[in-house]
């Protein structure tokens, strides 16, 4: 622990500073004049006191961002200008890398190299990614025949309101306003409020590198009956992109009933990770680490069910075991720590309660199960690395997605009883396997309901490489050039070149 006291936060001064809401290009106070407390998960401590956005203040932002993309410089600017300010809002991200990473550490509770060398990074990658894309967005023309001049053309969808969850609070901020913005839109962003910290730094360094007002606008806040459902329902707004929880997509899908909004949604997963036989054992042990530890077992696409073919299953869940019990749980800030806390208390509780449901279900518990506590009176909401052997795939710890660091290990005989499995879930987000067939390996690929799937490696992501779902994961494909549909019109113009 002393190590991490004596740490220099970077973002110590700016934490004292007042959380306000960006409307309009100002740092504005709730009209409730309510705030609500963030807290550091690995201490329990406040880090700031945050403005409290409602209806009203979303109603602000709305009407700021439809004069943004109707009427304001916004609306005019040349392409190459808009480019140049996703750059620049990258490269500024990445003067204050340091300062983010401590940021985002601080707030959810991931180790800070994953903060650092994770978040932070793609993060400004995303943000270029899409920077480059601005001056790429081009309709096409189409000879219908002699009398007509057709073309098309892609126009922004307007107004964009963009609720993000607080697992990866900045990469998911990037993967959002990357290509909205890029697009031509106007954004109002609401960061969950668990973890609002490094979007409002964020909106800080938009404003100070030239975003026009009313183009960003983020009001922090509550979901339900709060700031998230007052986008969902809003009347002038033209799309909702969310990710998080399959319940609260529905409800989105519900709310956007009202004006027919755009909707995209990321949601859970329940993903096979698939190791054969034939396997390189020991990269596939860090890969089943890699796949459920990172973050906590707080990823959406996370290989919480790991299918093991028996006949390397005792030497595999060997080595995995010896593995994780040497892994460096602790507060985040601490360079060493490898696994840090949940984001809250009731997240730790709710891991701890599939736990206990895995023991009662019969699945045999062989590591963690439990809370950890870093230090003899230290707090934090920490669950400890949890494998669970034995489990068969119709139990509830594999088929709900638990969102921790909890490991369902699942025996298999055959290549039929594993692709029968792997897809019987609600879920198809990811998947991934692990073979030196490459003939197994690309018809598992194409066999694996969902919109993700690792061969030999676990996690691995880029801004060219589409994002997404089938069944109850959601729908649309973030990141790539497939979010550029997310956030344009087609236009079919006809010009009459007859007499």
């Amino acid at each position: 622990m002393a190590v991490v006291q004596e740490k220099k936060l970077l973002c110590e001064e700016w934490l004292k500073t007042e959380k306000k809401l960006l409307i309009d290009g100002k740092w504005v106070a709730a009209e409730s004049g309510k705030t609500f407390e963030t807290t550091n998960p690995a201490t329990e401590q406040v880090l700031a006191r945050v403005a409290e956005g409602s209806k009203a203040d979303v109603d602000k932002a709305v009407k700021a961002a439809r004069k943004a993309v109707e009427e304001g410089p916004w609306r005019k600017m040349a392409a190459a200008q808009r480019a140049r300010l996703l750059y620049k809002l990258a490269d500024e991200i990445e003067k204050h890398a340091d300062e983010f990473a401590q940021l985002e550490t601080l707030d959810n509770g991931k180790p800070i190299k994953e903060s650092r060398w994770v978040d932070v990074v793609q993060t400004v990658e995303t943000f270029r990614y899409y920077a480059g894309w601005v001056t790429k967005l081009e309709g096409e023309t189409t000879n219908v025949n002699n009398d007509f001049f057709t073309y098309t053309l892609r126009e922004p969808v307007g107004v964009v309101g963009q609720i993000i969850p607080w697992n990866f609070p900045m990469l998911m901020a990037a993967w959002k306003l990357g290509p909205a913005l890029a697009c031509g839109n106007a954004v109002v962003l609401k960061p969950a409020e668990q973890t609002p910290l490094t979007a409002l730094r964020i909106g800080e360094l938009a404003c100070e590198v030239g975003f026009p007002e009313g183009v960003l606008n983020i009001i922090t806040g509550f979901g339900p009956n709060a700031a998230g459902s007052a986008i969902s329902e809003h009347m002038d707004i033209d799309k909702v992109a969310f990710t998080g929880e399959d319940k609260t997509g529905k409800k989105i899908v519900e709310a956007s009933l009202g004006n027919l909004k755009r909707v995209s949604l990321e949601l859970g997963g329940k993903a096979p990770n698939i190791v054969f036989a034939d396997a390189d054992i020991d990269a596939a042990v860090k890969g089943a680490i890699m796949g459920i530890f990172f973050n906590q077992g707080q990823v959406c696409c996370a290989g919480s069910r790991l299918f093991l073919d028996e006949k390397i299953h005792d030497e595999f869940l060997s080595k995995l075991i010896e593995r994780v019990s040497k892994m460096k749980q602790g507060n985040g800030l601490d360079e060493n720590t490898q696994i840090g806390p949940q984001v809250s208390r009731e997240q730790m509780e709710r891991i701890l309660s599939y736990c206990e449901t895995g023991k009662k279900e019969g699945a045999k518990l062989v590591c963690g199960g439990e809370g950890y506590k870093d230090g003899d009176n230290a707090k934090g909401y920490f669950v400890k690395p949890t494998i669970f052997d034995g489990v068969t795939n119709t139990m509830k710890i594999a088929q709900e997605e638990i969102f921790g660091p909890v490991l369902s290990v699942i025996p298999f005989k055959s290549m039929e009883q594993v692709a029968e499995e792997a897809n019987k879930v609600q879920y198809g987000l990811s998947g991934a396997v692990w073979t030196r067939d490459i003939k197994k390996a690309h018809k598992f690929a194409s066999h694996i309901k969902a919109g993700t799937v690792w061969v030999n490696c676990y996690n691995m992501f880029d801004p060219q490489m589409p994002f997404g779902g089938y069944k109850m994961s959601g729908y649309g494909r973030e990141l790539g050039k497939h979010s550029i549909e997310l956030y344009t019109n087609i236009k079919s113009v006809w010009v009459n070149l007859g007499e």
